[in-house]
């Protein structure tokens, strides 16, 4: 019978504003032979994600929070390396949410096979073929009501959902997509290879500003990654009849005070607008649509996606850090290097 060693990232205390390495410690678990209807999943990807921040903090939202001294959970997706669970032989590739692990042993009812994708490498089940683009899928359509013609504005485009936001927009029918990102090189991104017609550096001015010069007919959707200044700067060129959808809201995750709120709420009114926020757990069942569009697109060759590879369960930290900080491009990712006994039979 076999045991494995674990490294696993928990949360050591709440941060209190910006996290810092101090607020996680490292900790190593020794895995036994797996129990009947166990498996063993070496990862392969682990995911980094801006919602884990709230998470870290002891309040309601819609999930509860990450325990002190537990493993940060979250998206994974890895391979059957011991399995006592025939349903998921070794090999197998599955994701998860058992986060922030090297190895990690459980139930198999909590993994789900993916079908390998020839020439694509798995890191894209965390994404732009998974959760990330469902949820831009989910909130263009289920939640803002996408209709051909539209102008769309979608705040923190460079991120993993915003540059999967601007594409879909677009192979929905969108007449226009206006996006906001922190450096010159992510703005020339975004419309150099996400098909967003303009782009702007909320950094350079006011945000206020800078939206209403970029639509100066109006916007009709606002994907909203960020809260803020961005939403309100959305709020003052909505069209009558605007709808956004409300993702995240990033501008507010590491404040200590309270953020003021939006200045011209009343445009809610005065143009009727309909503002909704969602969570994707509620939107599930538009996974299999989701799925059959996104696989005619990525065949047709019509979707972009970038990836920010930190390498080494050891730095999950530094790359969640960086992430925050918006250093990544597209996805942020930790890959886990392949282990000499990825073999291993129980």
């Amino acid at each position: 019978m076999s045991t494995a060693l674990s490294t696993q990232i928990q949360l050591a205390q709440r941060p209190v504003g910006w996290p810092t390495p101090d607020d996680f410690q490292t900790a190593e678990v020794v895995y036994e032979a797996p129990a009947t209807g166990e498996v063993r999943v070496r990862n392969e990807f682990v995911s980094v994600d801006p919602y884990m921040r709230g998470r870290m903090n002891d309040v309601r939202s819609y999930v509860p929070p990450f325990a002190l001294g537990e493993t940060i959970t979250g998206g994974a997706i890895g391979r059957v390396v011991v399995s006592a669970a025939p349903e998921l032989p070794v090999g197998t590739l599955v994701l998860h949410q058992h986060g922030w692990a090297d190895v990690v042993q459980a139930d198999a009812s909590t993994f789900r096979a993916v079908p390998e994708v020839p020439g694509l490498s798995s890191s894209l089940r965390l994404h732009i073929l998974g959760m990330t683009g469902l949820t831009a899928y989910v909130g263009l359509t289920a939640i803002a009501g996408l209709k051909p013609g539209d102008t769309v504005f979608v705040s923190g485009a460079a991120g993993a959902v915003g540059t999967a936001v601007g594409q879909i927009a677009k192979l929905l029918g969108a007449g226009r997509v206006i996006g906001s990102a922190g450096t010159p090189e992510k703005v020339a991104l975004l419309t150099e290879k996400y098909g967003y017609d303009v782009a702007f550096n909320y950094k350079d001015g006011d945000v206020r500003a800078q939206l209403a010069a970029a639509a100066p007919e109006g916007i009709d959707v606002f994907f909203d990654n960020v809260g803020g200044d961005h939403l309100e700067a959305a709020l003052d060129v909505f069209n009558d009849g605007g709808r956004a959808a409300l993702c995240g809201a990033i501008a507010g995750y590491n404040t200590t005070d309270r953020t003021p709120g939006p200045d011209n709420l009343a445009n809610i009114i005065t143009r009727a607008l309909t503002l909704k926020g969602f969570t994707l757990a509620a939107y599930l069942g538009l996974a299999p649509e989701f799925q059959e569009k996104m696989a005619t697109w990525f065949a047709e060759g019509r979707i972009a996606y970038d990836e920010t590879i930190v390498d080494g369960i050891e730095n999950t930290v530094d790359a969640f850090l960086d992430m925050m900080r918006g250093a990544n491009t597209g996805k942020m990712l930790v890959r886990i290097a392949p282990a000499e006994d990825a073999a291993e039979t129980a």
